[in-house]
């Protein structure tokens, strides 16, 4: 017998802590549905409360942690979750009646999901980890994070902080809890659980997979590739500014953030002065090839010891020369694919770059660059031609189409008015149930109470008469037939005994009645009851039970085959008296 590995007792005390953590959440998930909507939003102003001052301090451990990232950036996204997206679903309505239809005459009634399982990503973790616990608890739903195991300090420092809060304000325990051990099979057990309720999974593609295959509704996001088209009527100094700025913001770690630029012709060189005046290097032909091999796996995924680092990093581990003031590098690539490896998210300042004719032109590529790995996320246009902005978000195979501002920044309603949020639905050209930025609404079911406002329409029925009326007069029957002659009652008796193996004997007398007045002559004795007949050669097509009853009185049987019909009856008194003889199966 193999002997355990360390890593089998992590995966036994990661499954154990699982099922632990979310039968205890299941506790706390009862207690969470009693409360009011006023002891709701006080457990979450307390939560948020406690948070908010802690953003500096969580965005360094973050970033000692996982290495990802800057510091000023993972504050203000720790800020964003804390502050706006708090003030965004404070005065949201998650108990009780939560709306009336007056004309409709409906009143919907807020029902809580139940027990989250929260997957945290280490590129977003403190952030990530903020948000899903606002939303979920003010949903009313208990949650237990699985934490990536690159960021398990971070996010559970998060969590320690928020249930401090959650607990002074009156939340049962158990209403947020966080794995420690984390393993692939920990987090499985997790999402499986039978108390799991709901998912709530910010990943890989590979992690919102098993998200989705685990048998449970699940809200899952996978990668972004977001493309940025610069259309000719464009704020060029504008446009160049807003893609540098999502680009480098906190070193391109989300998942809405630019990854590349599709240009329209005439204004190519003006980009690129512009481009370059804001930090970007492009690459040459040999730097592309470099760092396509450094920086994209076989498997077509960026290298995670390049994610979120700066640019100069990235170029010093690839081999290229830059200067120390660069912050995005740019590769000019003619195609998306295989064959072109950096036109794949990449998680770090870099962008590829493409030149387009026109609007229609560009159009197109963007299709191709969503196609290869973003589909249903997000994209940005910059222009000031209503007409092809219109165009676009009719056209694109994404949910998020940002306007004249960064994509990282726009998708998530930090600077546009989409829902504040850090996990944004893809729909279904991303395979996601949602299009939608999730919110406590996601995590709540409606009840509706609906009054009758049409009655209901009876069908017409004709008048009930009596029955005795409402048959009809039977008609005259004919006068019945005097009887059967008693020679020909004598031959059918005569035919029916022959056809259960009775013969009458060569001298018996016919059995015809003597005429009225004389005295019959002496008969016979019956013989006694021939032997028993051999069982047929060929199975019976159809069996009864009067078939089976005479069988039993001749002592006879009967015998069946695979094609015979038996009755039910038939087949429960033959078993009783023995009577079927099973005929040979056909040879094959």
């Amino acid at each position: 017998m193999a002997q355990p590995t360390a890593q089998t007792d992590r995966d036994l005390t990661s499954i154990h802590e699982a099922r632990s953590l979310v039968r205890r959440a299941k506790e706390a998930a009862a207690t969470l549905a009693e409360l009011s909507q006023e002891q709701i939003d006080a457990i979450v102003d307390a939560m948020a409360a406690a948070v908010t001052p802690q953003a500096e301090a969580l965005a360094r451990l973050a970033h000692e942690e996982t290495g990802y990232g800057v510091v000023a950036d993972k504050v203000q996204k720790n800020l964003f979750a804390s502050e706006k997206v708090y003030r965004f679903i404070r005065p949201m309505k998650t108990v009780g009646v939560i709306g009336r239809l007056e004309d409709r005459k409906v009143i919907e009634i807020a029902e809580p999901f139940g027990v989250v399982a929260a997957i945290v990503p280490s590129t977003n973790p403190t952030s990530t980890a903020i948000y899903k616990i606002l939303i979920s608890l003010k949903a009313r739903c208990p949650i237990v994070i699985s934490p990536h195991p690159a960021a398990v300090r971070c996010i559970s420092r998060v969590a320690e902080i928020m249930n401090e809060g959650a607990r002074r304000a009156g939340a049962p325990e158990g209403s947020i809890s966080w794995m420690s051990t984390v393993t692939l099979e920990g987090t499985q057990e997790l999402m499986k659980a039978r108390e799991t309720a709901v998912i709530l999974a910010t990943g890989g593609m590979g992690l919102v997979r098993a998200a989705y295959s685990a048998g449970k509704p699940a809200y899952g996001v996978g990668p972004g590739n977001a493309p940025a088209y610069i259309e000719r009527s464009a704020d060029v100094t504008k446009a160049v500014r807003d893609i540098v700025t999502g680009k480098t913001f906190d070193n391109g770690v989300l998942c809405s953030s630019e990854n590349s630029v599709v240009v329209d012709g005439p204004l190519v060189d003006e980009v690129k002065r512009q481009f370059v005046a804001n930090g970007a290097h492009f690459l040459s032909a040999s730097e592309i090839e470099a760092l396509g091999k450094a920086l994209v796996s076989p498997q077509r995924l960026p290298n995670p010891a390049l994610v979120g680092r700066p640019a100069t990093y990235i170029a010093q581990q690839t081999g290229i020369s830059v200067e120390p003031s660069t912050r995005v590098l740019i590769a000019e690539l003619a195609g998306v694919g295989r064959d072109y490896p950096l036109s794949i998210e990449k998680l770090c300042p870099v962008l590829s770059f493409y030149v387009v004719s026109d609007w229609r032109e560009g159009c197109e590529r963007c299709k191709q660059i969503l196609r290869y790995g973003g589909m249903g996320h997000t994209m940005s246009i910059h222009s000031r031609n209503d007409d092809v902005i219109l165009q676009f978000g009719l056209k694109k195979p994404a949910y998020r189409i940002v306007v004249n501002s960064p994509t990282t920044h726009g998708s998530i309603g930090l600077t546009t008015g989409l829902d504040p949020a850090m996990t944004l639905g893809c729909g279904g050209y991303g395979g996601n149930i949602t299009s939608d930025n999730i919110s406590p609404r996601h995590l709540i079911n409606v009840k509706r109470l609906a009054y009758e406002v049409t009655p209901a329409v009876i069908t017409a029925r004709p008048a009930a008469v009596p029955a005795a009326a409402a048959l009809p007069k039977a008609p005259a029957l004919p006068p019945k037939p005097a009887g059967l002659a008693a020679e020909s009652l004598a031959r059918r008796i005569d035919q029916f005994l022959a056809s259960r193996g009775y013969a009458a004997p060569p001298d018996a007398a016919p059995l015809t009645p003597a005429p009225a007045g004389v005295a019959p002559a002496a008969s016979k004795p019956m013989p006694a009851a021939a032997p028993t007949a051999p069982p047929a050669e060929k199975p019976a097509d159809f069996v009864c039970e009067d078939d089976v009853r005479q069988a039993v009185r001749t002592g006879r049987k009967i015998k069946v085959g695979e094609r015979t019909i038996v009755t039910p009856a038939a087949r429960d008194l033959a078993e009783q008296h023995k009577v079927f003889v099973q005929a040979e199966w056909p040879r094959a």
